[in-house]
């Protein structure tokens, strides 16, 4: 039995989806625990393309059961939208348990999160303009909507009746945009409450009785590390904690229940939306990763910026996440390069920095101090051990597992499920890594 934490190291986009399904083959529970529809997952089984926003990945595993958390923040519509094309596609969603107290993203939190970004002129944050922001306000204000109030329609007239009235103040005066009516924005969501409420239960109960019946349990988060409330690189952050301490917060679950955590990172960095990038690559050679890579978001499309792999984050992940083991994703996309440079350290104002600097001023400042490693200008897309790697490729695996200080457990080479060097199931196996932290290789066999 293990609860095994899944968590992007970087800032976010890192490969999860995939990661997240291919340990769910070995999972009786598969838990999201924070955000909402301002982030997706992308999973290719064979020729077909799942685009996931809220819904776990598990669910593409009729036996596996999906639970969205108390820390996630929910769209009714694009979460029933979800369910219809899961459905039309002959997927069923009965085993999909949402929590009675995760809170409700209305229409006002859309507006007023498109209007305030919009407010912010050359200060924006990069939001998706989703309503995520406002509605994590809204539960820190202790005025939001959760999903148990959407299942009394007295209780939810009464309480949207003062809402709506107080956040049309907002969007007039404030905004200059046209109030919503009550009564439309309450009927619709009473029509959505009728759909959801067979799948509304009481998750965190549920989650325990699993636990008590050691059953094997993965939390999944959105988004990555670096885009993390508390610990990102704040302002340009998400409104959540995508952190590995967010999933027990997020679903209800003591830390002392928490057996691993894998970090999943590219082979190189991306980010998306505003910020600092201390290795972000502009011309030729980023657009290179980008159209090699598809980085374009699964939740708005917008083009990731592409950049060297940054191991000073990493380390700043694994420390702050406790990661045991790494996944690395999209290999593949460095196939063709004929070096490769990874940021070992920072470099600010002539000094060296070995860590992740928290101060936002200071961090915008950080030049990047890079090992040049030889590429291996051949195709890894069919690769399936390490012994099929070329010996750079295998080499570039063992720098940043040493950089790290953490060893790599999963390589993938692809969108694809096989597409993957994976040595034991790190559900039900132990401890054990494809490469150790000081770059010795484990066997395949």
């Amino acid at each position: 039995m293990a609860n095994v934490i899944v968590i992007g190291a970087q800032w976010g986009d890192e490969g999860k989806g995939k990661v997240t399904d291919l340990l769910s083959r070995s999972a009786d529970i598969v838990v999201r625990y924070q955000g909402g529809v301002n982030a997706g997952h992308t999973i290719v089984v064979q020729d077909q393309t799942f685009k996931l926003h809220l819904i776990p990945s598990g669910i593409l595993y009729p036996k596996t059961e999906c639970i969205i958390g108390c820390g996630t923040v929910i769209d009714p519509k694009v979460l029933i939208e979800e369910l219809d094309r899961l459905e039309s596609l002959d997927i069923s969603t009965d085993n999909l348990f949402i929590s009675e107290t995760a809170h409700v993203t209305m229409p006002y939190h859309r507006l007023i999160d498109r209007a305030a970004e919009e407010r912010r002129g050359n200060y924006k944050i990069g939001t998706t303009g989703r309503g995520i922001g406002p509605t994590y306000a809204d539960k820190s204000e202790r005025t939001g909507i959760r999903v148990l109030d959407l299942m009394d329609s007295v209780g939810l007239r009464e309480q949207l009746q003062w809402a709506i009235e107080y956040k049309n103040v907002i969007l007039e005066k404030l905004y200059n945009l046209p109030p919503l009516d009550p009564e439309a924005v309450i009927d619709e969501y009473l029509g959505y409450a009728e759909r959801l409420r067979s799948h509304v239960v009481d998750t965190s109960l549920k989650i325990y009785d699993a636990i008590q019946r050691r059953r094997n349990i993965l939390f999944e988060g959105a988004q990555g590390t670096l885009l993390d409330l508390d610990h990102g690189t704040y302002p340009y952050v998400t409104s959540s904690n995508p952190v590995a301490g967010g999933a027990c917060v997020g679903t209800g679950v003591g830390p002392t229940a928490i057996d691993r955590v894998i970090g999943v990172a590219k082979a190189y960095t991306t980010r998306v939306g505003e910020g600092p990038f201390p290795t972000e690559l502009d011309g030729q050679l980023g657009e290179l990763l980008c159209d090699r890579g598809a980085e374009f978001g699964t939740t708005t499309g917008r083009q990731r910026r592409c950049g060297w792999f940054d191991a000073t984050i990493g380390r700043y992940a694994v420390r702050v996440n406790g990661i045991d083991c790494l996944a690395i994703t999209k290999l593949d996309v460095l196939d063709t390069l004929e070096e490769i440079k990874v940021c070992v350290a920072y470099e600010i104002d002539g000094d060296r920095y070995e860590h992740f600097p928290r101060n936002a001023r200071q961090f915008a400042k950080v030049r990047p101090i890079y090992k040049t490693l030889p590429g291996w200008q051949r195709s890894t897309a069919d690769c399936r051990t390490l012994d099929d790697l070329p010996r750079q490729a295998l080499d570039y695996l063992k720098f940043l597992a040493e950089l790290m200080e953490v060893p790599i457990a999963i390589v993938s080479l692809g969108a694809s499920r096989d597409q993957t060097i994976i040595v034991e199931d790190p559900i039900h196996g132990p401890k054990r890594a494809l490469l150790h932290a000081d770059g010795t290789p484990v066997s395949a066999s």
